[in-house]
């Protein structure tokens, strides 16, 4: 699955999906990932404050992996 990812919300709705699809509870998934339900909670919310560290950590574990890739500037 590839997903456009521009905001917050983008991120919180991939990882919301893929617990989803697999079948887990949001607990299920805090305890899986190692992070607190309220943390996970926010994340798939959209919470755009939360600590990057951890939803990198969150995206590992669910088995979810992410690439950059350049834009050009509108100019070009």
């Amino acid at each position: 699955m590839k997903n456009n990812v521009i905001t917050a919300m983008d991120i919180g709705a991939v990882i919301r999906k893929k617990r989803k699809d697999d079948g887990l509870t949001l607990a299920d998934a805090a305890a899986l990932c190692s992070v607190g339900y309220r943390f996970m909670s926010d994340l798939e919310n959209g919470k755009a404050t939360v600590q990057m560290g951890k939803v990198l950590q969150v995206l590992k574990a669910l088995g979810l992996d992410v690439y950059i890739e350049s834009r050009k500037w509108p100019n070009e």
